[in-house]
């Protein structure tokens, strides 16, 4: 009991980010400051080297190496908990406003960047059975259980995490214990693919995972909070979470970032749209309520300029030969009077 107490004691209270690991290029200052939930994305993006559309004023990150960035970023969600024991952790800092967000923007500055390397763009939530997979992802994670029927079938066969975790008072046959367990499963299912495609972590191309886990949420819903399955459940979850992070980073070469934000509950229900972001886009905006401009296209500097500079050595050019055409002499400038002048004097 005093060890967990002790554990307890090392992480912050309330809804949190925990940078779990980090290369030493990508500079994380330890301290109390609270960060957004919807500026999570921006902190994902700016990891990566990506620019964003507004500042981050936030001091918990600073400005890395310019020419250095990551290969990987991985960052998972834990709902139903404000905190997990993480010791061996970069920072951690409090979250505030803990608005549902999603990484569909930093997903798609990868897919534009770096459309003909294919880089891995995985976005799993097994609760809700949501999966979005671009460039390698759909070879590397084709046998990624992602059904809830999948992983349960998943965890009766070999290899399968139930045989190595201590379930205590976690029953195999619950519902809500299934959902959690499932969830574990997936977590030990994409480190042993990544495993097994360790050529991902030799390419060019940075890769992104964002994973959602609501199974402490269900738990604490049919056991409550201050029940045994609970606390059980949380303790797994945070070693399998230590050790999720340290297999990644390792698998990388030490050149991932991977961070857990853990919230109690989202003050405002996520609504998606079940799309893929490769589709063309349309030519209104009707994703947008509030009649907001669109998303900044990184190529738009280069067609500007090209325009740009392009009308202007046209105008250039037209005002040029205008002026030589104005001032120029029939009788000496041109060929065809030329000619004539000499015709008439033979003549």
């Amino acid at each position: 009991v005093n060890e967990s107490f002790a554990l307890m004691k090392t992480v912050t209270l309330g809804d949190s980010l925990t940078i779990l690991q980090a290369p030493g290029y990508v500079s994380f200052q330890k301290g109390d400051w609270p960060i957004s939930g919807e500026k999570i994305p921006d902190m994902v993006a700016l990891t990566m080297g990506f620019s964003v559309q507004e500042d981050l004023s936030w001091p918990g990150l600073r400005a890395g190496q310019l020419f250095q960035r990551p290969r990987a970023n991985m960052l998972v969600v834990v709902r139903g908990v404000d905190s997990l024991a993480l010791p061996q952790n970069v920072a951690s800092y409090p979250l505030e406003n803990p608005v549902p967000f999603t990484l569909d923007s930093v997903a798609e500055t990868v897919h534009s960047l770096f459309a003909e390397d294919t880089p891995v763009v995985l976005q799993l939530a097994p609760s809700e059975e949501r999966l979005y997979m671009l460039g390698k992802a759909n070879a590397v994670f084709e046998d990624l259980p992602v059904t809830l029927q999948q992983i349960r079938s998943r965890l009766s066969q070999d290899g399968s995490v139930l045989a190595s975790l201590p379930l205590n008072s976690l029953n195999r046959n619950a519902e809500a214990d299934l959902l959690f367990l499932s969830e574990v499963q997936v977590l030990h299912d994409i480190t042993a693919l990544l495993q097994r495609h360790r050529h991902l972590a030799q390419d060019h191309s940075p890769d992104l995972y964002s994973l959602e886990l609501s199974g402490l949420e269900e738990l604490g819903r049919r056991y409550g909070q201050d029940s045994q399955q609970y606390r059980d459940a949380t303790a797994i979850l945070a070693n399998v979470l230590q050790k999720f992070g340290e297999d990644v980073f390792g698998l990388y070469g030490g050149s991932a970032v991977v961070e857990v934000v853990t919230v109690k509950s989202f003050e405002a229900p996520l609504t998606r749209k079940s799309r893929s972001i490769l589709e063309s886009k349309q030519i209104s905006n009707p994703g947008s309520p509030y009649n907001l401009a669109y998303k900044y296209n990184f190529n738009y500097a280069v067609i500007f300029n090209i325009v740009l500079w392009l009308m202007i050595i046209l105008a250039l050019a037209v005002i040029v030969i205008s002026y030589n055409l104005w001032n120029m002499d029939p009788g000496y400038d041109s060929i065809i009077y030329r000619m004539t002048n000499q015709k008439i004097r033979l003549d």
